[in-house]
């Protein structure tokens, strides 16, 4: 137990650091919503509209933003106090709530099953899962592609333990995919459309019939005890934003593909794979997050058995 939260709290330490101005300054004021955020999704596009800050003013919050480079070092700086509200896939939160975190499920954004896949190199001779017996296979660890790879395996017949993990962040991974030191890379839009069109990497399997790929949104436990009507005000913009990108996908790539270096066709794919709807917690999305835990406890990858029912807020809760 102790290794892993070890593990679990070096694995955000450039991230924290990072932070640490934020915290800083935003511990001086007494009202502040400070969210934590990826460089792509719906609350990077809350941000750029600047709705959310207009919203808080009147009830006097102030709204402090702090960009991640993957849900897990998002997922430690809301363990550590150092953001209120964030976003990520369905693995972080269950390797941060072992890992003893006050994170508290909040909504959800329906399954994307496409939105991540295993890609190969377009010359590989891999041409199945199963093909990947004994080979390297980069991830981001922890994060949601973390789960996809384990189902897949398991779907195809091999074994987790019949493949060599090569743990990276999406950059890493890029580069170690495109010069060959690793047979396939599990990864997410946007990086996957990117790769196809960069590279033309093909996908063995994405997360059709085999993952869900939620999104999810949390709060501190500590925050929502303490602001919950301001965590509602959030997720009401963020519900606002999602109908927009819902009904005009070209615009909102317009948008999102300078501040994330990608051009506009590329964000486009990876918006048309995305989910939208933004959801309260439900028994039936529970139950599947159950599922994530108990499969990633049954290998060994999380220490102690978790119940995701014990930091889920359901509607009207």
């Amino acid at each position: 137990m102790r290794r892993f939260i070890q593990r679990w709290i070096a694995s955000a330490v450039l991230s924290i650091s990072m932070v640490a101005a934020t915290v800083g300054a935003s511990y001086g004021q007494e009202k502040v919503v400070r969210i934590g955020f990826q460089k792509y999704g719906k609350l990077v596009l809350l941000k750029s509209k600047g709705t959310l800050e207009e919203k808080l003013k009147s009830a006097g919050y102030k709204v402090v933003w702090t960009e991640f480079p993957s849900g897990p070092p998002l997922l430690e700086a809301l363990n550590v106090g150092a953001i209120d509200f964030g976003n990520t896939g369905e693995a972080p939160p269950i390797f941060a709530q072992a890992a003893g975190a006050p994170i508290q499920y909040v909504a959800y954004e329906p399954p994307a099953p496409k939105g991540e896949a295993i890609l190969v190199p377009k010359d590989s001779k891999l041409n199945s899962v199963a093909d990947l017996k004994g080979k390297k296979v980069a991830l981001n660890k922890g994060s949601n592609v973390h789960y996809l790879l384990v189902k897949a395996l398991e779907k195809a017949g091999v074994k987790y333990s019949e493949i060599e993990p090569v743990f990276l962040a999406p950059a890493d991974a890029r580069a170690a995919f495109e010069r060959g030191a690793v047979d396939a890379w599990v990864i997410w839009d946007p990086f996957q459309a990117a790769a196809e069109a960069a590279t033309g990497a093909r996908t063995l399997a994405d997360g059709t019939g085999v993952v869900a790929n939620y999104q999810f949104y949390f709060s501190s436990k500590k925050f929502l005890e303490s602001d919950p009507k301001i965590v509602d005000v959030v997720l009401a913009q963020l519900s606002e934003v999602d109908d927009w990108a819902r009904g005009d996908i070209h615009a909102v790539a317009e948008q999102l593909a300078p501040a994330i270096g990608l051009s506009v066709p590329v964000v486009e794919v990876a918006l048309k794979r995305q989910s939208y709807g933004i959801k309260p917690i439900t028994e039936s999305v529970v139950a599947d997050q159950q599922q994530v835990a108990d499969t990633f406890f049954s290998l060994g990858l999380i220490p102690k058995q978790i119940k995701i029912s014990d930091v889920a807020r359901r509607s009207g809760s």
